[in-house]
């Protein structure tokens, strides 16, 4: 059975993580304008209701979606990561992050 033949399964809310990318990547996205957030070693419960698009200037984090502890997506200081909307997870963070995030609007995400 196909993994993705339920579309209201959690799995297939995936964590997307481009590495290093490009200055010009970067420039294209705007990023520097961005609200900045971080956050301190821990762990934290997030929710995302919108999905985020986030580039971290530093830290070290394994995000764990909710209901595993075996499976984790692992990002840190200069990925840049896109997390989908209605993902639960919990973040090990295990070196302080300092980030640019920025969450998708309804009105450019919409295809139809």
């Amino acid at each position: 059975m196909a993994a993705d033949s339920n579309p209201s399964s959690s799995h297939n809310l995936r964590i997307t993580v481009e590495r290093n990318p490009s200055e010009s990547r970067l420039t294209e996205l705007n990023i520097k304008c961005w609200p900045k957030w971080g956050c301190s070693p821990g762990k934290y419960q997030l929710k995302f209701d919108a999905e985020e698009t986030c580039y971290l200037l530093r830290g070290k984090v394994k995000a764990y979606p909710k209901g595993s502890s075996s499976e984790f997506v692992e990002f840190g200081a200069g990925d840049l990561v896109t997390i989908p909307k209605g993902l639960s997870c919990t973040w090990d963070v295990s070196v302080a992050v300092d980030k640019h995030y920025k969450f998708e609007s309804n009105s450019s995400s919409s295809s139809s």
